[in-house]
């Protein structure tokens, strides 16, 4: 049988409505029938002595008028219970006929209104209108009924902590993940990581089978910190391991502890502990750690939300100290910003391990494309082999956009399957944005939009080190971007050479060569390849040491590790040697834009070519450039 809930705040309603339904049914006011007469009429009827009886009550005068001298004394509006049965139904008529009601004013004097009746010799008396429900249930008991209602229905919403943030401020906000067979994560759904797959591979042993490693003296990891890039699977791989375990898995953000009030993260991490204990073997899971494991005692920084992180993060080193690690609790952390957490964080006893969940190679960006199409309705024309060799330095992430987008550009191009050209136009729609086809571009800047991008094409596939020319478009895409070409190596690369950076610099001063060859001027269209030249080129000569006049040093300081993206930070540097880098930087620039206007020169026929075509099409994929530039020539050097 279903077990019968609490009553609702209905049934109270109905109950203090029936209370009120009481009072006018059984105990109606019997003089609220009377006829109501104006304090001024009353006055004339005094005067007139048209009055027999008068009862005062507090808010208002019942009174009688004087009417048959047949009528017994006893028969008026105060006679006893035994009246009503002694009178005829004429008599009873007539007596309603002469009762009337007057309504006090709040400044009527008692003493005036007592001295004209007994100046007119009219019989009055004093009467407090009692009513049991009104007096007694209504103003005592009804109250005290509707305190405890009310009491019962906070008791439930507000101390139980439901309504109350105050009540749960200490405790953990952690998400516990429920073994649902339809829902579970297993490594087989974590492709493209298989280095950091094979690490935590340990740890689903452990859970599964501790007594095989105590057996030789070995303990279960306390901590395994995930550091890698954004959409890279991180906490994907932390499900998995919950997922193939078969334990429960405590999912929290690093945010989840911070709050304004002094004291509250270190109470959740406590209560997340004691939780976790009770629950052994399981998985802490805390993401983004960062955010309560920044370095302590950083310079210039004061204030209670400072000293509240600080206080949670020696909270969650303390407990990461207490507990056995033969219980089975094991911690995992994820972050991609590992240069700012506490080293006390990081030592071992604590995070044991450090797995890197890194970008994926071709090999990998393949297996992930086989495990994000497996749902999805493939043409025959589709590589995933070609795919993934389209997207280096894409993340699991990145490809899952890749696959979503491709599906819905197919039911947008009323296609049946999905095609190799939606996948391509997908990968195109997450490098360059969204194309913007119906934007107004006049002829003028058409022609020059044209003679820029092949100016970046032929420079890119005539230079030795540029990567291979993929497309060229000058349709608009995403946020200014009038045109673009599309260039990617045909392989995963680890390292660059000179040759190889410098052939990236020329392919992006194609366009502005170009420009100036055509029409003898420049335009802003260049803002961003020159921003990504300087860059380049100034990095050649303080990072990498590829300089000739201050070779092999590295003038900066590096931030973070390389696969972060993060850019260098300047060190102290003499004026001497900043006007040196200047120099340095811009002769490696000169030399590059002076080597491709020379080769521009040489090949002012395939530029014509490849500009006209791109105003008639519009969009050239590989084979076209192919076809417009030729077999390719030895490459072009410096």
């Amino acid at each position: 049988m279903k077990k019968r809930g609490k009553y609702s705040i209905w049934y109270y309603v109905a109950v203090f409505a029936f209370i009120l339904g009481l009072q006018f049914m059984f105990f109606p006011n019997d003089i609220a029938r009377n006829n109501e007469i104006t304090y001024g009429e009353f006055k004339k009827k005094l005067a007139n002595r048209e009055i027999e009886k008068l009862v005062i009550l507090p808010d208002k005068f019942v009174g009688l008028y004087k009417g048959n001298e047949a009528l017994d004394s006893t028969n008026n509006v105060t006679s006893g219970p035994s009246t009503p049965w002694r009178l005829r139904l004429e008599d009873v008529e007539e007596q309603m006929k002469r009762q009337f009601t007057v309504n006090r004013l709040p400044n009527i004097e008692d003493r005036e209104l007592l001295r004209l009746l007994d100046e007119h010799q009219i019989d009055y008396s004093g009467k407090i209108q009692q009513n049991f429900i009104r007096d007694f249930i209504l103003n005592w008991i009804f109250p005290i009924l509707l305190f405890f209602i009310l009491w019962g229905l906070l008791y439930r919403n507000v101390w139980s902590g439901k309504g109350n943030p105050m009540l749960t401020m200490g405790k953990n906000k952690v998400k516990i993940q429920a073994e649902d067979p339809s829902k579970k994560v297993t490594f087989e759904q974590v492709a493209g990581v298989d280095e950091a797959v094979e690490e935590v591979q340990e740890l689903v042993n452990f859970l599964k089978e501790p007594g095989k490693y105590s057996k030789l003296g070995g303990k279960l990891p306390k901590g395994v910190l995930l550091v890698g890039p954004p959409g890279t699977g991180k906490t994907l791989l932390a499900r998995a391991v919950a997922g193939e375990s078969g334990v429960p898995f405590f999912n929290m953000s690093g945010s989840d502890f911070v709050e304004m009030f002094v004291g509250v993260g270190a109470a959740r991490v406590r209560d997340l502990f004691q939780q976790a204990k009770t629950q052994a073997p399981c998985i802490i899971f805390i993401d983004e750690l960062d955010a309560i494991g920044k370095k302590r005692g950083g310079a210039g920084v004061i204030g209670g939300g400072y000293d509240e992180r600080e206080n949670t993060l020696n909270q969650l080193l303390v407990e990461m100290d207490g507990f056995d690690p033969g219980k089975g609790v094991v911690i995992m952390g994820a972050t991609n910003r590992p240069e700012v957490l506490d080293p006390a964080l990081l030592r071992p006893g604590r995070f044991d391990r450090q797995v890197l969940v890194d970008r994926p190679d071709m090999k990998g960006r393949e297996a992930i494309f086989h495990v994000h199409t497996r749902k999805l309705v493939l043409a025959d024309d589709v590589d995933l082999a070609n795919l993934a060799a389209m997207t280096p330095g894409f993340a699991g992430a990145e490809i899952a956009n890749v696959c979503n987008e491709a599906a819905l550009l197919a039911v947008r191009n009323d296609h049946q399957k999905i095609t190799n050209g939606d996948f391509e136009s997908a990968i195109e729609r997450v490098i360059a944005g969204l194309e913007k086809k119906n934007k107004v571009i006049n002829e003028q800047e058409r022609k020059i939009i044209a003679y820029h991008e092949s100016g970046h094409a032929i420079v890119g596939y005539f230079t030795e080190g540029a990567d291979e020319v993929q497309k060229v478009s000058i349709v608009p895409r995403g946020i200014g971007a009038l045109g673009y070409t599309l260039q990617m190596p045909l392989e995963d690369r680890y390292l660059m050479t000179k040759t190889e950076l410098l052939g990236k610099i020329k392919g992006l001063l194609g366009g502005r060569a170009a420009e100036e060859i055509v029409f003898g001027d420049i335009t802003t269209g260049a803002s961003n390849d020159l921003e990504r030249v300087s860059r380049l080129a100034r990095n050649m000569i303080t990072v990498y040491g590829m300089s000739e006049k201050v070779p092999n040093i590295s003038l900066v300081q590096q931030s973070g590790y390389g696969f972060l993206g993060s850019d260098a930070y300047q060190d102290k540097r003499s004026e001497k040697l900043e006007q040196l880098i200047d120099d340095e930087v811009q002769k490696i620039i000169n030399d590059c834009y002076d080597e491709v206007k020379k080769l521009l020169r040489e090949k002012r026929g395939l530029l014509d070519a490849m500009s006209m075509e791109l105003l008639e099409k519009e969009v050239l994929n590989k084979k076209d450039i192919r076809r417009i530039l030729g077999k390719k020539t030895k490459k072009q050097t410096i």
